[in-house]
């Protein structure tokens, strides 16, 4: 009789929005069992009053309770869950970790960025056939992690504070953006990447993959997508014109005309131009042509750190 596969679960909380991956691992090849997002922005708020609010708790909490009852219908080997950004400098920290425990059974792990770095990195090359040297961006809401093998496979990584929630809260807050606020933030942003091009080593025959969903937003829309369809986006490559192209579209646009694309989700509606941002000035600042789009990502890393423990 076959082995049967073994079934594991990871739950990403981000600052923007809380994820679920149920699937089957077998040799680091991740099957979905199913793949969920929930809009919850947790950090909302945080860059400037140092904690969650009650009402982004709420919001976080209403979310696990759906995931535990999703989960109570597959037969789990272990669930792991990780709490990024937001989580790691917020002052009501254990409200948010007693919570979680309380509805789901599990105590969330609050990551580093290399840590973090590290699972993206994993998780996006799990689900892509590339040779050769690669840089994986993981583009989040409050952060981005950047991460590169050396010559011996030791990972080298970077985690920098630059994402789309963060972005937008401190810099695009008009509807669209003025060129005043996207010049603000388009400083902000390049000198962070300045850290990642003084610390991270890039070789010129490097792969450069972008990962999450403002990532996968930007390619559903160079694509010309009406809705969005992950197998269509996954290993696309999208050249450095097409970024720029989408990137200055976005941020013309208002909110009310970015909700009326068909394969944007909801909860990127007021966050995807500085999530744009970051791609561009990652890739203009680095040096790259070309981004490999990829959707696999850090849930995928870490139901297959799971398996292999």
């Amino acid at each position: 009789m076959p082995e049967l596969v073994p079934t594991f679960a990871a739950i990403d909380c981000g600052t923007n929005a809380i994820r679920l991956l149920i699937a089957a691992v077998d040799s680091n090849k991740v099957s979905d069992r199913l793949r969920e997002m929930r809009t919850v922005r947790l950090g909302e708020g945080v860059d400037a009053t140092g904690e969650f609010s009650n009402m982004a708790l709420e919001r976080t909490f209403a979310a696990c309770r759906e995931y535990a009852e999703l989960l109570m219908q597959y037969e789990i080997k272990e669930l792991r869950f990780v709490a990024t950004s937001a989580s790691r400098d917020v002052s009501n920290r254990d409200v948010f970790i007693t919570g979680v425990k309380e509805i789901l059974g599990v105590e969330p792990e609050v990551i580093s960025g290399d840590q973090e770095a590290e699972l993206s990195y994993r998780g996006a090359l799990s689900g892509l056939d590339v040779k050769g040297s690669v840089l994986v961006a993981d583009i989040g809401g409050g952060s981005t992690e950047f991460v590169t093998t050396l010559a011996d496979r030791s990972l080298v990584s970077e985690s920098v504070n630059i994402g789309c929630v963060r972005m937008t809260e401190r810099y695009l807050q008009s509807d669209p953006p003025t060129q005043q606020e996207v010049e603000a933030a388009t400083r902000d942003i390049r000198n962070q990447i300045e850290l990642i091009a003084r610390t991270v080593p890039i070789r010129t025959e490097t792969t450069f993959i972008g990962l999450a969903g403002s990532v996968t937003t930007v390619a559903a829309m160079a694509l010309g997508l009406h809705e969005y369809d992950a197998d269509l986006i996954h290993g696309s490559a999208l050249s450095m014109e097409e970024v720029d192209a989408v990137t200055n579209e976005l941020l013309h646009m208002t909110r009310a005309q970015r909700a009326e694309l068909g394969f944007m989700h909801p909860g990127r509606v007021d966050v995807i131009g500085g999530g744009a941002l970051v791609l561009r000035e990652s890739m203009r600042l680095l040096g790259f042509t070309q981004v490999v789009v990829s959707e696999k990502d850090l849930l995928d890393g870490v139901v297959i750190a799971l398996k292999n423990t």
